[in-house]
């Protein structure tokens, strides 16, 4: 329930408070008062665009404040964003002179985001000329969503329609990654064969460089260990007989001459190092084989290796490998997104499952209900001037699933007798959008919790037994909710459980808005002045007292 409101410094008013009561709040003042200023400060509320020409004094601030009584179902709001709750909230939005607009809840600074998530719960403000939000079908939904019990139903549906939506967008995501991959999979698939048939991790470049040298030079080799090995080996004239016969020598002298035993001892370590490079040279020469088919062999795989080190632009054999280890990986990755869309659409399947079944309980409940809304409205209407009007709803299969269940849904209506229903936003007149809607209000507050509803001048045009049947489904609808209205009727005014007036007047020569409350007596002259005019007459005051019964 909106208990107050403060504003200062916005157009017109300088200063201006008031509280407010349960039930039906009227307010009346001649056109031109401020009516229309102090529902625009409050449309600031709702999180609309502030204009710095709003502001009275250029030099101050703007202040729009409004209190709100609450219960514990905001509670979960509050916490979920961090704000301090308190059953008595109040919300606030500044304009400074620079034009910078700032929004609080509980003195606690919001985003306009949050600023209208919240007070589009408490507050509803609906204009003579506002009546386009009826031709949506996110409203028509909700009208008989309402009268058929369908809330609990269309919040757990719209949770898995919007886990159904999440799931979609992954799925279209991870098609696309897949399909990028797949583009040059084949050729990556080609490059990492190429480079697996090659074995690198058991490849030993320096080695392989060495075997082939090895075998290329094969027959040099052995002729050449063969002349040295002859060199070492020649009877009589050989290097290792030269040597030994040095050494003997060299020992007698030795054995006389104490200063030549340490020369003595070195050429007897060189004596055995020759003999043991002697041995390996054997070895070697051993080993030294001239095979055509090793050499093809090693070839081979050396030429390989040096093409994929031109093709990869790599210059050795550990950049080739970490080539190796990214196609892979690449490929493992193009394999995970396989299986991660094959979940996806595994659980996109479940969600189809539950949503079908959610939407065939709301399309049964709608169906069950339409009849429940043909009379309800059709009677309101009638009471409201508009006796030859009809109303349908006309729910429609739909292919998909969308927002509201699997159909599709048209209001119809037709005010006079004899043609066909047609949908409302071609079939409505601008006389008849304001009763209508004003039915649709009362049906809906019958079956939901609305917020604080504001009807700004919704009775325009209407007089009389028709005007009387307005205050009086107004009245109704107060009953569970707190319902302002700003009209112009006497018959509504009537009606109300407490009554304001928008005055306006000059203070030092400067021309200020405000809103008083009104006393019985008060309420008595304000009725009998909207049936009479400037001047009240008795006939007035008296008609005023029946109105207020």
């Amino acid at each position: 329930m909106l208990s107050r409101i403060y504003i200062k410094n916005f157009a017109l008013i300088d200063t201006l408070e008031v509280s407010l009561h349960n039930g039906l709040q009227v307010i009346t003042g001649e056109t031109g008062a401020g009516k229309s200023i102090i529902l625009g400060a409050l449309r600031l509320i709702l999180g609309e665009r502030a204009d710095v020409k709003s502001i009275s004094n250029a030099e101050e601030k703007s202040i729009v404040e409004t209190e709100f009584a609450l219960n514990n179902q905001f509670k979960k709001f509050f916490i979920e964003n961090d704000l301090d709750y308190e059953l008595q909230t109040i919300i606030r939005r500044e304009i400074l002179p620079s034009g910078k607009s700032r929004a609080f809840i509980n003195d606690v600074p919001v985003t306009l985001d949050i600023l209208k998530e919240l007070s589009s719960q408490l507050i509803d403000i609906h204009s003579q000329f506002e009546t386009s939000n009826l031709f949506t079908s996110e409203y028509q939904f909700k009208i008989i969503d309402g009268l058929s019990g369908n809330k609990q139903i269309v919040e757990e549906y719209q949770k898995e329609f919007s886990d159904f939506q999440s799931l979609k967008i992954q799925l279209k995501k991870y098609q696309t990654q897949l399909s990028e991959t797949n583009k040059e999979s084949d050729y990556k698939e080609f490059l990492l064969n190429e480079l697996e048939e090659l074995k690198l991790d058991d490849v030993d470049y320096e080695d392989l460089q060495n075997q082939l040298s090895i075998q290329e030079n094969a027959e040099m080799i052995s002729e050449n260990l063969a002349q040295v090995l002859s060199r070492f080996h020649q009877e009589e004239v050989g290097i290792l007989s030269f040597f030994n016969e040095a050494k003997n020598k060299l020992s007698k002298i030795a054995e006389v001459s104490n200063g030549f035993a340490e020369l003595d001892g070195r050429l007897e370590t060189s004596f055995v190092e020759l003999k043991d490079i002697i041995s390996e040279l054997e070895n070697e020469a051993e080993k030294i084989e001239i095979n055509p088919e090793n050499l093809a062999i090693l070839s081979e795989l050396n030429n390989k290796i040096n093409t994929l080190f031109l093709k990869h632009n790599v210059a050795n054999i550990t950049e080739l490998k970490e080539i190796r280890n990214q196609l892979a990986s690449e490929q493992k990755d193009a394999s995970e997104l396989e299986a991660l869309i094959t979940g996806i659409e595994e659980n996109i399947s479940k969600k189809e499952k539950t949503l079908q079944t959610l939407a065939e309980k709301l399309s049964k409940n709608r169906k069950k209900n339409i009849p429940v809304f043909i009379k309800k409205a059709e009677e309101l209407l009638k009471k409201l001037g508009l006796e030859k009007a009809k109303v349908d709803i006309e729910l429609q299969d739909s292919r998909d699933f969308n927002q509201f269940g699997k159909e599709n849904i048209q209001l119809l209506f037709q005010a006079n007798s004899g043609f066909p229903l047609r949908p409302i936003q071609t079939a409505i007149s601008g006389g008849e959008r304001s009763r209508v809607m004003l039915a649709v209000k009362k049906i809906i507050a019958e079956s939901d919790e609305l917020p604080t509803l504001i009807l700004d001048e919704i009775d325009t045009g209407v007089s009389g037994k028709v005007a009387e049947e307005i205050g009086n489904l107004m009245r109704e609808m107060s009953a569970d909710m707190q319902l302002i209205v700003i009209s112009h009727l006497a018959q509504v005014a009537a009606k109300g459980n407490n009554n304001y007036k928008v005055v306006k007047q000059d203070v030092a020569g400067k021309t200020q808005s405000t809103i008083v409350p009104l006393s019985d007596d008060e309420k008595l002259n304000e009725i009998a002045q909207l049936l009479s005019g400037s001047k009240i007459t008795e006939a007035a005051l008296a008609q005023a007292k029946e109105l207020i019964g």
